[in-house]
């Protein structure tokens, strides 16, 4: 049997597997899903769990069940292209005919000393575990900083505020405002939140390390209980380590195909793709349909045909009542935002969206 591979189970990860499912697979080819954990996680949800709004439950989703698909569990310790074989930290290692890359993201500390000891993130499953017990740990009146003020940023000091009224919480951005990526109109909306909910926004400070305690910048420093890293985002180490092409955020470098062009029997979805666009679930997912798509196409022996991928927008929540987004060139604040993406995360349980 021929062996195609998706290794990870993420959103760009399923889509892949569910369009496969609904076009053509040849008989000798067997599709297998490897991920660490026996679950999909709705990571665009791991803000409230962090926050402690949500349980870890709530954001577990099943794997696709398909007669056809295996499903392996196992930490994966590199991915060696040139025998086509993935090694695990324990047991035997597996090899494969093609492959889908589609393993996300993780945390990039920019080289700041002390950045990666001395904060927590929210980019993994377990990641986001601990930095709900040291979040909920935290006596009254304690200081939680967020470092960045994008969208993950912005959403996990929401959603603290609402879930710890007590606190004392601050978002530190490099930039003039927060969610520089968005409209200024729609970054004031979220500014004027943070100001009637008393969360601090401190701008224009580079930090430049972190200590147990205090986060250090270019005009003194910053006491701090918990300090939350939301300043970037890069492959994970086992796609840098890979000898391919890649961008300057270090990304995989494909053709029109997803593939990578040394090695066509390899696609790469979702985060750790070069693409023209912001990494996203929404893009993860689209992408994955196409792969699919591609796959089929080729082993029907014809040219895919693909059209352009189009994103719907984003958004994003405060809290559980307030969100902002962009849908299309429309930009949207306020209640209607917030009630579409929780339209959006019920369709991302029932894998439908």
């Amino acid at each position: 049997m021929k062996k195609f591979v998706i290794i990870g189970g993420g959103y760009g990860g399923t889509a892949v597997i569910h369009e496969l499912f609904k076009g053509f697979i040849p008989s000798d080819t067997q599709v297998i899903l490897v991920d660490r954990m026996p679950f999909q996680s709705l990571k665009t949800e791991y803000y409230a769990l962090a926050a402690g709004t949500a349980s870890d439950y709530e954001l577990r989703v099943p794997f696709p069940s398909y007669s056809g698909l295996q499903i392996k569990y196992g930490e994966i310790s590199s991915i060696e292209l040139s025998s086509r074989t993935i090694h695990f930290e324990v047991g035997d290692p597996l090899g494969y005919d093609q492959l889908v890359i589609a393993l996300g993201c993780t945390d990039n500390y920019h080289g700041i000393p002390g950045a990666e000891e001395h904060s927590f993130g929210i980019q993994s499953f377990a990641a986001v575990r601990e930095a709900y017990l040291q979040l909920n740990n935290i006596k009254p009146y304690g200081k939680v900083n967020v470092v960045g003020g994008g969208l993950s940023g912005v959403e996990i000091a929401a959603e603290l505020r609402e879930s710890r009224p007590d606190l004392n919480i601050s978002i530190i951005d490099r930039g003039v405002r927060v969610l520089s990526a968005f409209p200024s109109k729609v970054s004031g909306y979220v500014t004027k939140w943070f100001e009637e909910h008393d969360v601090e926004v401190l701008s224009n400070i580079s930090t430049t390390g972190l200590e147990n305690g205090v986060i250090h910048h270019a005009d003194g420093e910053i006491a701090s209980d918990v300090t939350i890293w939301t300043a970037g985002i890069q492959p994970p180490a086992l796609v840098r380590n890979l000898e391919v092409g890649k961008d300057r955020q270090g990304r995989v470098l494909l053709n029109d195909y997803y593939q990578i062009p040394e090695h066509p029997e390899v696609f790469v979805c979702g985060d750790c793709a070069s693409l023209p666009f912001a990494p996203s679930a929404q893009a993860a997912e689209g992408q994955g349909q196409q792969i699919a798509q591609i796959a089929c196409a080729l082993w029907l022996g014809e040219v895919p045909q693909l059209q352009r991928l189009k994103l719907k927008g984003t958004l994003g929540s405060l809290g559980k009542k307030a969100g902002f987004g962009l849908m299309g060139k429309a930009q949207v604040t306020g209640r209607v935002p917030r009630i579409l993406k929780s339209g959006v995360l019920w369709l991302s349980r029932h894998h439908i969206g």
